[in-house]
């Protein structure tokens, strides 16, 4: 039997409104938000109703305070911050086999399925890339390697996989900066490139090699 159902109570409700925001992008990950006398004047509800409402979103993973400073984004999403915080407790060879899987998989729809615009956004990254190793930059070279495997996954046009592959986007960039240097970023930039060459000729079976090569090498790196 079905019990009735239950209204928001208003708590619930200040805590879905700012997590809209978030969600939507309006308030982006590392923003602080509104202080407090602004988001009550804007919400229409009591300091208690506003602190009970951020709280349940910190404890959600979306929201961190940080004390004397102020409340800050911290995830994009309730799946995201969750996905992070398994991410986090998780051996670096099984996070490393779960991207393997995505990655592997997205590779070979990629051949089959992308555009024009997505090999010119992949493209794109790989240059970035290359520029950050001519100018030493490990930062900015972890950045845009995230950004060229993400311009990867969204070629596949498998938006479920995208939406995964974004979530673990920040623990992937701490994984570069611990195993790349540039004695073999060399090695992972001739491998990109033939991930490139390989969804650009529609060669699954190439595809799959280059994400192979680059996995093997990272898995080396860890040991």
């Amino acid at each position: 039997m079905l019990s009735q159902t239950q209204r928001l109570t208003l708590v619930e409700q200040v805590a879905s409104q700012i997590q809209g925001k978030i969600e939507n992008n309006e308030w982006q990950v590392g923003m602080r938000i509104p202080p407090e006398p602004e988001l009550m004047e804007q919400l229409q509800v009591s300091r208690n109703t506003l602190r009970e409402a951020i709280r349940a979103l910190t404890y959600a993973g979306l929201l961190k305070t940080r004390q004397g400073d102020g409340t800050y984004v911290c995830s994009s999403s309730v799946l995201g911050a969750v996905v992070e915080k398994v991410i986090q407790h998780t051996d670096r060879f099984e996070s490393l086999e779960v991207r393997y899987a995505l990655e592997r998989e997205a590779a070979t729809l990629a051949t089959f399925r992308r555009s024009e615009e997505d090999l010119e956004a992949i493209r794109s990254c790989l240059e970035q890339c290359r520029q950050a190793a001519n100018q030493q930059d490990l930062k900015a070279y972890a950045h845009w390697d995230v950004e060229f495997h993400k311009m990867v996954i969204a070629a596949s046009h498998n938006q479920l996989m995208l939406n995964l592959y974004n979530h673990i986007s920040e623990a992937l960039q701490k994984t570069i900066l611990e195993t790349k240097d540039f004695k073999n970023v060399a090695f992972y930039h001739d491998s990109h490139e033939l991930l490139y060459q390989a969804i650009a000729n529609q060669d699954c079976h190439q595809a799959e090699e280059a994400v192979r090569l680059y996995t093997e090498k990272t898995r080396a790196a860890l040991c």
